[in-house]
């Protein structure tokens, strides 16, 4: 059982509390302003095909995330969502299947799905590194509340991917696997974006930053609704960039189809905290 190590830190503790302070991410003023529909039977839209979103604390980036888990709540629940994740204690890739715990219940991973990658030998099972992360652990209850009524039936695929993998066969395997097995899935990738300041030994400028940091996350997000891979890595070298996600948003788009690719929101921590001279960034994307 993999406990919730961030309760209390990234997000409220309590079930009462955590619901409300989830409700207020969808309806506060950063938020897409409403919560999706409660029961399945009202949820009639498609499924997205992935959705990139943010896993800071919920006061600073919980607004961002409602907008991809929006998109997510107005359709069924998938069979699986499949959350790739950077690790923040290490560069090693790895997949657990422990079942999670939250304050709102637990979630369980498909262990079919997660036999049938290991089984392909590309990622390897990794428990421990899952035990310290906090960039998969804090979008569980939004999927959670998003699904209320059929709470028991969310499974998650989760992957924490790094550099020492190989991102070209790991999109293979996943894609056939989740072709195998027949499975409807929503690709997570968990990412925020610029790192900007001292705080994160980050200064590439310092006049107008917070408009050269727009510039520069723009430049990435270019790539991204072109679902160029390649480029996008490419982009990330280049410019030093401090997308602690990277990994993981090019393995989905190695993953994802053609289709419409929509920026839903966007903001920096500067904006809630007033502090110019460190921020990080934040980005809702949704692929349909």
């Amino acid at each position: 059982m993999r406990k919730p190590r961030y309760a209390g830190l990234f997000y409220e503790k309590g079930e009462v509390s955590l619901k409300k302070q989830l409700r207020e991410c969808f309806e506060g003023p950063r938020g897409p302003g409403a919560l999706p529909p409660e029961r399945q039977a009202e949820k009639k839209a498609a499924l997205p095909q992935a959705v990139i979103a943010p896993h800071a604390g919920y006061q600073y980036s919980g607004a961002c995330a409602a907008w991809s888990y929006k998109a997510m709540g107005e359709a069924p629940l998938a069979d699986v969502y499949v959350i790739l994740a950077p690790s923040h204690h290490g560069s090693s890739s790895g997949l657990t299947q422990q079942t999670f715990e939250t304050p709102l219940g637990l979630v369980r991973v498909d262990q079919d799905l997660a036999r049938r990658l290991l089984e392909k030998g590309t990622i390897k099972e990794n428990d421990a590194i899952h035990e310290q992360e906090h960039a998969i652990e804090v979008h569980l209850p939004f999927l959670q509340f998003i699904h209320q009524d059929v709470i028991e039936r969310v499974k998650v695929l989760p992957l924490l991917v790094s550099q020492d993998v190989d991102l070209q066969q790991l999109a293979v395997d996943l894609k056939e696997v989740l072709v195998d097995t027949e499975k409807k899935a929503v690709i997570i990738a968990s990412s925020d974006f610029t790192h900007y300041g001292r705080h994160y030994h980050y200064v590439p400028f310092e006049e107008n930053a917070q408009e050269q940091i727009a510039a520069l996350d723009k430049g990435a997000i270019d790539f991204i609704k072109t679902r160029d891979h390649e480029g996008f890595l490419q982009y990330v070298g280049d410019k030093s960039a401090t997308i602690c996600g990277a990994h993981p948003i090019a393995l989905l788009l190695r993953l994802v189809k053609p289709g419409d690719v929509l920026l839903e929101q966007y903001y920096t921590s500067a904006a809630i905290t007033g502090d110019q001279k460190n921020s990080v960034s934040y980005a809702s994307i949704v692929f349909m």
